[in-house]
């Protein structure tokens, strides 16, 4: 039997920006402590994405105790968070509507000056609660749909490899933005049949495949897009008629039981989809 384990965790402060990678998570309802809490927002509220800016993968956000480090690699700002207080009106995909907690004007101005666009961040708000969508829907922050984007190092070896055979170069996984990583599958896309699993003290289910936009053309370190890869390739054999036609690389999945992981833990499937056709389109 492979011996299958979690090889990364990567949460995303602030949707859109750099991800941070730990070996340690705690997983709560809508993902990993601190995952998708922050968004940039324009004026009219909706939100900003690398798919029209690519410029904001590499910008860097730690969180400190109560507040955030902004960076660009070369200048740094320091801002507290606002748990609570101004509210503004915010969209994700012009599906959701909700509310944001208005940040320091101090990281607007930084933002702004950076992107080359008016940007608001917005932090959720404490009663924010938005469910996702599919077989397992969940709760999700200010992620696209789903608390997790799960993905693994067996798919990413295939897809390398059918791209380095067309002539091209590979690519690395941080193009995809996965928050865990599996590693030990011999079969790639195995993470497109788990219907529940475990790792650590977590315990999780599946949501629905996760159809690819833009943004892995981008390459994260630079902010800028690279070209046709990985869409070109993943076109020619991941085409999703179900989902409208888009390609995908990975799976959603909802928080069944919240719960710590850490990088090494064994990443044990409990069940498995049945065959047939993937239910998750039949939900939305």
């Amino acid at each position: 039997m492979a011996d299958v384990r979690v090889s990364a965790l990567t949460y995303y402060p602030v949707k859109g920006l750099a991800g941070v990678s730990v070996d340690r998570a705690e997983i709560g309802p809508t993902g990993l402590k601190h995952d998708r809490s922050f968004m940039l927002v324009g004026p009219d509220g909706a939100f900003y994405s690398q798919r029209s800016l690519p410029a904001m993968a590499p910008l860097r956000v730690e969180v400190l105790d109560d507040g955030l480090r902004l960076s660009d690699g070369r200048d740094q700002l320091e801002i507290e968070i606002a748990y609570d207080g101004k509210r503004r009106d915010v969209s994700l995909f012009a599906k959701w509507f909700g509310a944001g907690v208005a940040q320091d004007p101090a990281a607007d101005a930084w933002f702004t000056e950076r992107l080359g666009k008016a940007a608001t961040l917005v932090r959720v708000t404490p009663e924010h609660e938005r469910p996702g969508w599919g077989v397992n829907p969940g709760q999700t922050g200010f992620g696209d749909a789903h608390a997790l984007l799960i993905t693994s190092l067996a798919s990413l070896d295939e897809l390398n490899a059918r791209i380095v055979e067309s002539g091209g170069e590979p690519i690395p996984m941080n193009r995809f933005r996965p928050n865990l990583v599996v590693a030990g599958w011999t079969e790639p896309h195995a993470e497109d049949r788990v219907l529940r699993a475990a790792a650590g003290s977590l315990e999780l289910g599946y949501a629905a495949r996760a159809i690819r936009c833009a943004v892995p053309t981008v390459d994260q370190v630079t902010g800028r897009k690279t070209g046709p890869e990985p869409t070109r390739t993943l076109a020619r054999y991941r085409r999703e008629p179900a989902y409208g036609g888009g390609v995908s690389f990975g799976m959603k999945a909802a928080v069944l039981t919240p719960g710590v992981v850490s990088v090494g833990d064994t990443f044990a499937v409990g069940e498995w989809l049945p065959e047939g056709p993937d239910p998750a389109p039949l939900s939305r």
